[in-house]
């Protein structure tokens, strides 16, 4: 069995693949990277079979008919032959010692017999045309260097949520918790970063700035002109994230301080969905924004009153026009905090 799995996908990445790959091909004998083409018309398919070939043993190219994202992230885990499992998205990568002394503290753990549910590290925004990186750490909030429970788990605060980008999980764990990701969708990483987390008991923090997010590019999914046009698809994703809450909160087993991310998350979600919608600035948007809200309340008064009473929401469902201008501005102010976007 292999340590670990990096699940690459893949899909017209030719531009970017290189850095990506040459990022990952540094592992040692016990991980393994599966390549997975989401059936790309581009070159992408020939410079992964270049890498596979150079790298034999580590690099395994999977090809399929296009499905999206998820699709290529559920061939990723049904493939995988490691005890963990990292998704790395092709036009990002990872920080070359960082993922070394990844690779090391797996080993150690698994070693010493402690299979953790996940592991956290540090990710790092990449802006195109930006030279400030701004990184997200969980210092302070999370155990360094050691194995623990949610019960020694502190309150995040706003800027501080565990993207994909952040986790590496027991592959196991994903299989039981029965993740599927739907297909054809973008923002599906929301998922892939909240479902089975909401399963994880144990957890490991890393503090290394592992993995690159490369954002600021006009045709990327997460570019804010790109979101506008797609959000039927992030407020399904958004819907499905709510129903992935409302069954941990029922949930009598789960940590109190778990129960809290997952609706901090969820704040977080929910508030950018408000956000964009004030964004797009037509009247169809503002009626959509307002119908999320009033559905919400409808099928779930309780968790509607958490929700919506949340400093985000509450900007981002400021009334009228003044209102929906100091929403606007609040979500600029956060863009230029955070740096997402």
């Amino acid at each position: 069995m292999k340590l670990l799995t990096v699940v690459v996908p893949c899909y017209n990445s030719a531009a970017y693949l290189h850095r990506c790959l040459d990022s990952l091909a540094s592992a040692g004998p016990d991980v393994e990277v599966l390549i997975v083409d989401d059936g790309s018309t581009d070159d992408t398919r020939r410079i992964a079979q270049a890498y596979a070939t150079r790298h034999p043993g580590l690099m395994r190219v999977i090809g399929q008919a296009n499905g999206g994202h998820g699709a290529a992230i559920n061939t990723g885990i049904r493939e995988a032959a490691g005890r963990y499992l990292k998704v790395v998205d092709s036009d990002d990568w990872l920080e070359p010692e960082a993922y070394a002394e990844v690779v090391r503290t797996l080993r150690e753990l698994v070693a010493d017999g402690k299979a953790v549910d996940a592991v956290v590290c540090n990710f790092v925004y990449e802006k195109v045309g930006k030279r400030n990186t701004k990184a997200v750490r969980y210092r302070g909030v999370m155990p360094t260097g050691r194995v623990f429970t949610w019960d020694e788990v502190g309150e995040f605060a706003t800027r501080q949520y565990i993207l994909m980008h952040a986790l590496i999980y027991r592959t196991d764990l994903l299989h039981e918790c029965g993740l599927r990701l739907p297909e054809h969708t973008f923002y599906v990483d929301n998922l892939f970063a909240y479902v089975p987390l909401g399963r994880t008991r144990s957890l490991y923090y890393l503090d290394v700035d592992l993995y690159r997010y490369h954002i600021g590019r006009s045709d990327q999914s997460v570019n804010e002109v790109v979101m506008l046009t797609r959000m039927d698809q992030y407020l399904r994703v958004n819907w499905s994230m709510l129903s992935a809450l409302s069954a941990a909160w029922a949930d009598s087993e789960a940590p109190p301080a778990l129960k809290r991310y997952l609706m901090h998350y969820a704040e977080i979600v929910c508030a950018t969905s408000s956000f964009l919608l004030v964004r797009a600035g037509t009247p169809d948007a503002y009626a959509r924004r307002d119908a999320f809200w009033a559905d919400l309340r409808r099928e779930n008064p309780w968790l509607h009153r958490h929700l919506r009473r949340s400093p985000l929401a509450r900007l981002s469902n400021l009334p009228g026009r003044p209102g929906r201008g100091l929403s606007r501005l609040a979500y600029r102010t956060a863009q230029r905090v955070v740096g997402f976007n």
